[in-house]
């Protein structure tokens, strides 16, 4: 269907369109499911329940009639007597009533479920002329060809019960009023659930039909998913600006941890990672802070405005920023490495003429082959 820019719904229904459709009650709905789910389900329990429904319902009537002199001519009794019919008989229907809810409520969630937002009063549906639009819209056609199926159907499947059963009606009139009852009731269950089940075909075509309409009416254009995809997300512009941001934040969080490391490896201009060791908890050292190029040199510069020892190790600064994330400990295949460096940083200290300004090349370092990185 062309649309008003000229841009055709080729496109599936995002998740968002469908959710956003679903609150508004726009959801696939067979009406014809609902009847033929009702029908069958009122046939079957008139052949399950009849024979008890009919048995209460006559006594009931029996002893709604049996009435003594005095009962009719008390106009006060009367009301109260008739009232009490109702609400026995009401009881007695009450299982058959329940049954019919409960297949109403399932026959309608089991296709599009349940969409309580749409349950509202909308004033343009009473508008007169969008009305006889659709009625004139090929939806109308449609309901139109599926009327006359359910009518062909139906008449199809009358006459043919006729047929078969004729001879059973016409002998009815041979039989016992009590036993022609009950005859003629089950004749009229077993046709109403004949005639009813014939309708499945109709609900056949109908069901597909109706998913693959609403279907048809969520796709949308492509402009339509870039415009929804650019509320959802943001666009580009806003999306870099805040990972932008977001790094900012993080590294200057991260050159806030470089005055605590005990130590900072290099490469000798690539690489930079801090280290820090807490030698009363035990644990083993933790990366503080690393970075390669510009990030780097801002790490090598904020440790030496604080005094804290820079050593060029290129083996080791490179495998220490590709197998360690900030805030994590450092893999076990590095502690031999790490551990003599910070032996040689505490030997420094220790020095009379200890100076922490400069850095110093320690490259001869044991570095395992799993966690050596060549560049």
């Amino acid at each position: 269907m062309a649309e008003s820019d000229g841009q055709e719904r080729t496109e599936q229904a995002t998740p968002k369109r469908e959710q956003d459709a679903r609150e508004k009650g726009q959801v696939p709905r067979s009406r014809e499911l609902n009847t033929v789910a009702a029908l069958l389900a009122a046939a079957a329990a008139l052949i399950i329940m009849g024979e008890s429904l009919t048995r209460s319902l006559a006594a009931q009537m029996q002893r709604g009639l049996s009435l003594s002199r005095e009962q009719v001519m008390d106009t006060t009794a009367l009301p109260a007597r008739f009232l009490e019919a109702v609400v026995e008989a009401m009881l007695t229907l009450m299982p058959f009533f329940a049954l019919m809810v409960v297949v109403a409520i399932a026959a309608a969630a089991a296709l599009g479920g349940w969409a309580f937002s749409a349950i509202s009063f909308k004033w343009d549906k009473l508008d007169p002329i969008k009305g006889m639009g659709r009625v004139f819209a090929w939806r109308g056609l449609v309901e139109m060809l599926k009327g006359m199926a359910k009518f062909l159907l139906v008449a199809l499947a009358a006459l043919l019960l006729l047929k078969m059963l004729g001879q059973q009606f016409l002998g009815l009139g041979r039989e016992s009023l009590p036993q022609g009852l009950a005859h003629v009731g089950d004749l009229l269950s077993w046709a109403f659930l004949v005639l009813s089940a014939t309708l499945l075909l109709v609900v056949l075509i109908d069901v597909p039909f109706q998913l693959w309409d609403h279907q048809r009416q969520m796709r949308m254009t492509k402009q339509e998913v870039r415009d929804e995809h650019k509320q959802t997300e943001g666009s580009p512009e806003v999306k870099g600006r805040i990972r932008r941001m977001q790094m900012e934040i993080a590294q200057r969080r991260m050159m806030a941890e470089v005055p605590k490391a005990d130590v900072v490896v290099t490469n000798p201009t690539h690489y930079a990672v801090a280290l820090r060791y807490d030698q009363a908890r035990g644990d083993a050292p933790v990366v503080v802070a690393k970075g390669t190029d510009l990030v780097a040199l801002k790490i090598r510069t904020v440790a030496q405005e604080n005094d804290v020892p820079v050593l060029e190790a290129a083996p080791l600064a490179r495998a220490l920023y590709h197998s360690t994330e900030l805030d994590q400990p450092i893999p076990v295949g590095l502690y031999r490495a790490v551990a003599m460096v910070l032996a040689y940083v505490y030997h420094l200290r220790q020095g009379p003429m200890y100076s922490r300004e400069g850095v110093v090349n320690m490259p001869d370092l044991p570095i395992p082959d799993d966690l050596r990185r060549d560049e």
